[in-house]
């Protein structure tokens, strides 16, 4: 209805405000020894890896676009919080990470070849690695900033943490937006509105205010109380079972009959769960 970039702004715009209400409400408003890794944390994570993202996506397509970004931010974040904090995980931990990207890998392989200029190919690739980049620092990034709270004797609850990081996601993607609309006025020599969505039909808002609900708040903030305790290395590869949990969506929604590949990319990541569970 209104274009990824936009809808992107105005989810996280959305969140923003749901979480602000009960970060100043009942949280730690912008408080907090972990503040700046925060943060960054959204800068870098929900801003630059949703941006990348969704220049990847077209290019490449959604199943390689997943494929790229959710297998390679697992690895790279679980690399980076060992090199950085000294995170190790242990040789259970790390097979039945490797058995839910596997999974992942199978489920979102496409079924056939698929055509793709070497242009966008190039372009798609570097944009589906910036955005698994993006991901996996801002993942650590909340890792440190857990540390930092607890070295300073303080303690925050995972939703006012969700909010600090979707603050920082927001001044990227505002920003984004902003060179976005300067770049379409330049390419048509016409003025172009920053906003479309008060243009738009209004149901643009409910399924703004929907995904903003299921992703940014409840969703961020979930994860946030997961990176508390848990290693990014860990963390990641569960949340890299996003596509496998739209397949049954996709066919009550949408029609769309999963594969027998889907199926079975699907049950090896969920048995990998299973089992990260039980090693844990």
């Amino acid at each position: 209805m209104i274009g990824g970039t936009e809808a992107n702004f105005w989810r996280i715009t959305v969140a923003t405000g749901l979480l602000a209400i009960y970060g100043f409400g009942l949280g730690a408003g912008l408080t907090g020894a972990g503040l700046p890794f925060f943060l960054m944390s959204g800068i870098l994570g929900i801003g630059l890896g949703d941006v990348a993202y969704f220049q990847s996506l077209p290019r490449l397509g959604p199943r390689l676009t997943l494929l790229l970004v959710q297998c390679l931010t697992a690895p790279i974040g679980a690399l980076i919080e060992w090199i950085w904090l000294g995170t190790t995980l242990t040789l259970a931990q790390l097979l039945c990470a490797l058995t839910i990207l596997a999974g992942v890998g199978i489920a979102l392989a496409p079924e056939e070849h698929v055509k793709i200029t070497r242009r966008d190919l190039v372009i798609g690739s570097m944009a589906g690695l910036l955005a698994a980049l993006g991901g996996a620092w801002g993942a650590v990034l909340s890792r440190k900033a857990y540390e930092v709270v607890r070295a300073a004797g303080e303690s925050i609850d995972p939703v006012s943490a969700g909010f600090q990081r979707v603050l920082g996601g927001l001044v990227l993607s505002g920003l984004t937006l902003w060179l976005v609309r300067r770049h379409a006025q330049r390419v048509t020599g016409h003025p172009v509105p920053l906003f479309k969505a008060f243009a738009a039909d209004h149901r643009v808002w409910f399924w703004i205010t929907l995904n903003s609900l299921a992703g940014q708040t409840i969703g961020v903030s979930c994860m946030q109380w997961a990176l508390e305790t848990t290693p990014s290395g860990v963390v990641l590869p569960i949340i890299a079972m996003s596509p496998i949990v739209v397949i049954p969506m996709a066919w009550l929604f949408e029609g769309e009959r999963p594969g027998i590949r889907s199926l079975a990319g699907g049950a090896v990541a969920v048995a990998g769960v299973i089992a990260l569970t039980l090693a844990r």
